[in-house]
């Protein structure tokens, strides 16, 4: 029986400092992302993509229209990538200038049909609502695949709260992992995981 073939996972955060949480919650969701794979028995490679590594030459490709040797080979990589994980920080209710640049300068039909898992950090829960009125449209008008459960993180998710944020990362990775697949995702009891969306409701 043929292996089943290795799946590249690109991941795109845009964190600006260094550590970030941005890059933090990325990592969890992408090692969440290979563990689902592995249980799968296939393999898989992670891309990383530091969005404010290529601050200055997504500027002057806004500026000339033309990529660097180096953006391109950026570019190429999500455009190739079997599914997609972005992560943005939460700027005034909205995804970064950062991050909505990067998306800016890749192709239009790049993300088409790609699956890509959505996630933000912020300083507070109530900022969780940019992934539904922000992150979503965005990738929806790229003609990606955003799965169903988006993965907000706020400060006080690192601390107490942090077994319940693993548990969004877990449904979120199982769902896009199942979107590789063509399969429909088993979703969790909103009851028992209640999205951000729902906590933000019921606070």
């Amino acid at each position: 029986m043929t292996a089943p073939a290795e799946r590249v996972i690109a991941v795109v955060t845009a964190g600006l400092t260094t550590p970030s949480s941005s890059r933090l919650l990325a990592d969890q969701l992408a090692a969440a992302v290979q563990d689902e794979l592995s249980g799968r028995g296939i393999a898989s490679r992670v891309e990383l993509i530091e969005v404010r590594d290529h601050a200055h030459d997504l500027t002057n490709n806004l500026l000339t229209g033309f990529p660097t040797a180096s953006l391109q080979t950026v570019l190429d990589t999500v455009t190739a990538a079997d599914a997609l994980i972005v992560v943005s920080p939460t700027f005034s209710a909205s995804y970064s200038g950062l991050f909505k640049m990067f998306f800016d300068v890749l192709d239009d039909q790049a993300l088409a049909g790609k699956p890509v898992l959505l996630a933000a950090t912020g300083g507070t829960e109530r900022h969780s609502l940019v992934l539904e009125f922000a992150l979503r449209p965005l990738f929806a008008y790229l003609k990606a695949l955003p799965v169903p459960t988006g993965v907000y993180a706020a400060s006080t998710d690192w601390g107490p709260n942090a077994a319940k944020l693993r548990s969004r990362i877990t449904q979120a990775a199982t769902e896009l992992v199942a979107a590789l697949h063509h399969e429909t995702p088993t979703h969790a009891d909103p009851y028992d995981n209640p999205t951000p969306f729902e906590d933000l409701l019921n606070s």
